[in-house]
């Protein structure tokens, strides 16, 4: 993803500066996914597992990063206390 975007964007929910998920975390929310325990804001499952993310500097959401475009709609968001829960 773009650095200069990254640097201007923030989570829509709380305003707050958005950093991207780093790997270990990456890591434990695919996991997540696969095992089909994870869902979205909309409360619909997340199916497929993701190559990038970003977080909330307070580390409750995750947003998607696809194609190196990030998905900043609160129904796509994932709370991150159901990875780390």
């Amino acid at each position: 993803m773009d650095k200069n975007l990254l640097d201007i964007i923030c989570c829509p929910v709380t305003r707050l500066p958005l950093e991207m998920l780093d790997a270990a975390r990456l890591d434990a929310l695919n996991a997540a996914i696969s095992s089909g325990t994870i869902q979205n804001s909309a409360d619909a499952p997340v199916a497929e597992g993701l190559e990038e993310a970003l977080i909330s500097r307070d580390g409750r959401l995750v947003y998607p990063v696809r194609d190196g475009i990030p998905v900043l709609l609160l129904e796509e968001s994932i709370q991150w206390s159901q990875v780390a829960g």
